[in-house]
């Protein structure tokens, strides 16, 4: 099976330790289903939870890599894997509150594959809530109904022959957010672009102190160009060296003309799945099977992620912490990072 199967996620590097939840709200499809990352009290041999929960999960990413037959195979492998954080930990107070993520997942993942980045930001001193979408972009997730408590499962749903991809896709994602700012990945980094616009408590002169939304190799293509106007919050892109088009990088240099605080960074050696828990896993067959793997070691990545959007943040929701140390990041200056994009960079 290519070595053992393992997933090595580290514990964050941050002075406070984790905690993490999963929160489920509504007995329909509209409802909400979140893990919730948190700074958490010590805790002597506290329970670790799983990293995939549930088996349904795991036949969700059999069908999403249309190796059905794959689903037990995946389960057995990877279906001990836990997350290094305290499960239902005691939270840890706080006088002033913990700014808040809202995180949003790519297509076909679902609310625990980017625990890594999660639990990071979380020891930094964040809330994180990891969603896990009902609109059929997520390779699985359920609700229970109010009638019974029975479990109602959504899947992934494939783009329906004779649509148009980008038509379909627009609809999918939408998201109910409250305050601070959201982050994703791929699919879920468009949303969280989509969400400074459609959402009205991130809208430019609303009270709130929603201010800006960090995107992890955000796929471009759903956002309408009618929108790009109403984006006027700052922007992080961090990308993978591996994944983005000029097209794509164009549409977020669209974006940084109106916003000068809009930042454009990649990292060097990675893939698109670098920004998921998946180039954690240690044996070779599963990091073929869902391409996790860059030249970059994967530590080095989380560690410029993390610290790139910390950055980020300290300058748009005025955070009163050391993470300015990392400001050169956000110029596409350091190791292994560039701005913009390698085919865009001069002197590369």
């Amino acid at each position: 099976m290519g070595g053992t199967q393992s997933l090595a996620l580290q514990q964050g590097k941050g002075p406070h330790q984790v905690g993490c939840t999963d929160v489920m709200v509504g007995h329909t499809w509209q409802g909400l289903l979140l893990r919730l990352f948190y700074p958490c009290l010590p805790q002597g041999g506290a329970e670790q939870p799983l990293w995939i929960p549930r088996y349904e999960y795991c036949a969700g990413l059999a069908n999403l890599t249309l190796l059905s037959c794959s689903a037990p195979l995946i389960s057995l492998a990877l279906g001990s894997c836990r997350v290094p954080v305290s499960w239902n930990g005691p939270f840890k107070p706080c006088s002033t509150g913990y700014p808040l993520i809202i995180f949003s997942h790519g297509l076909g993942a679902f609310r625990t594959l980017y625990s890594s980045v999660c639990l990071e930001l979380a020891s930094w001193g964040f809330v994180v809530a990891a969603l896990e979408h009902r609109d059929h972009s997520a390779s699985a997730t359920y609700f229970c109904t109010a009638e019974d408590g029975r479990e109602e499962w959504i899947p992934y749903q494939q783009v329906p022959q004779g649509q148009k991809e980008f038509y379909f896709r627009k609809k999918q994602g939408s998201i109910d957010l409250s305050r601070v700012t959201v982050m994703g990945h791929s699919f879920g980094g468009v949303t969280a672009v989509l969400a400074l616009v459609k959402e009205p408590r991130f809208s430019a002169g609303h009270p709130s102190c929603c201010r800006c939304a960090v995107a992890l190799d955000a796929w471009m293509f759903p956002l309408e160009n009618a929108l790009y106007p109403e984006v006027t919050k700052p922007v992080l892109f961090i990308n993978s060296e591996k994944f983005q088009t000029p097209e794509s990088i164009a549409k977020m240099k669209r974006l940084s003309s109106r916003n000068s605080q809009t930042k454009i960074i990649t990292i060097l050696g990675s893939v698109h799945h670098s920004h998921t828990d998946f180039t954690f896993l240690t044996g070779k067959l599963f990091s073929l099977i869902f391409g996790a793997r860059g030249t970059l070691d994967p530590y080095k990545g989380l560690e410029i992620t993390s610290q790139a959007a910390l950055a980020f943040l300290q300058k748009h929701l005025n955070l009163q912490e050391e993470f300015a140390q990392w400001d050169n990041l956000l110029e596409g200056i350091g190791d292994s990072v560039v701005p913009e994009a390698p085919f865009c960079h001069p002197n590369l």
